[in-house]
């Protein structure tokens, strides 16, 4: 599958594949397009056998992505921009419930829908020069992509409210403080230590790497109880894996694990 606003590169060496934003022309800013393509692409990605985890990225040096696209923004009716909210949310709900990892490698600017995707993501490493925030307020709007629910879960609701609320952008640095961050490094080095912490997380068990993903997300959707039974049902699914008879007899015979996913 091609896409126009979207370059899909899959190594199929490691099995990572590269999702990397791109109109650079508009600093990646996300258009209706741009939203559906997303949506297939990560869509086509879970289907993929051959897809083991993901990297998100956006091209250039500036911007991870800056933000919505504005002019298309300011053409839609109040039933229009609802549905326009609701379809955003259903694709970036599909990045953060992938049971395959998906690191965000935020290569500049990551504002408004752009900082909704990296926080959709399962990880994001920032390079020094990025740059978060919720900036809709600004425009007499508030975020419509899942903003005011993982900002706070990520940093908390006093700190979410303030970003929210004054829409404040903060540097990589504060954003790897505040854990919005799980990294921070040169932009040079980007993109490789991105693809190293994929390679160290897809070498291990694959479905014990999304039922976990899955327990997570359990309970920031349905609260603790609910998680602490996910996790309950999911450690007895682990058990019925050849994952696990692997993994626990690489480990008293002292070898490396080979995980097949089954």
């Amino acid at each position: 599958m091609t896409f126009d606003n979207l370059l899909y590169d899959l190594d199929a060496a490691t099995g990572i594949l590269t999702l990397t934003l791109n109109r650079p022309a508009k600093l990646n800013a996300l258009n209706a397009a741009t939203i559906e393509e997303l949506g297939q692409a990560i869509d086509q990605a879970r289907a993929d056998a051959a897809v083991r985890g993901i990297l998100l990225t956006g091209s250039g040096e500036k911007a991870f992505v800056a933000g919505a696209d504005i002019a298309e923004l300011a053409q839609l009716s109040g039933p229009g921009a609802q549905e326009t909210a609701a379809f955003g949310q259903a694709v970036f709900r599909r990045f953060e419930t992938s049971p395959k990892p998906v690191v965000a490698a935020v290569n500049g600017f990551a504002l408004g829908g752009g900082c909704e995707l990296a926080m959709a993501c399962h990880l994001r490493v920032a390079s020094e020069n990025a740059r978060f925030g919720q900036p809709e307020v600004n425009l007499g709007l508030l975020p419509g992509y899942g903003g005011t629910q993982r900002l706070v879960q990520l940093v908390g609701k006093g700190k979410a409210l303030e970003l929210l609320l004054t829409a404040d952008q903060i540097k990589a640095d504060e954003a790897l403080r505040l854990g919005l961050a799980n990294h921070v490094v040169p932009q040079a080095e980007l993109l490789e230590f991105c693809k190293a912490l994929l390679l160290k997380i897809i070498s291990k068990a694959p479905l014990a790497i999304g039922l976990t993903i899955d327990c997570v997300n359990t309970y920031f959707d349905q609260g603790g109880e609910a998680g602490f039974t996910a996790e309950a049902a999911a450690f007895g699914q682990a058990f019925g894996t050849e994952d696990f008879r692997e993994g626990t007899a690489a480990f008293l015979a002292k070898r490396p694990a080979v995980f097949t996913g089954k």
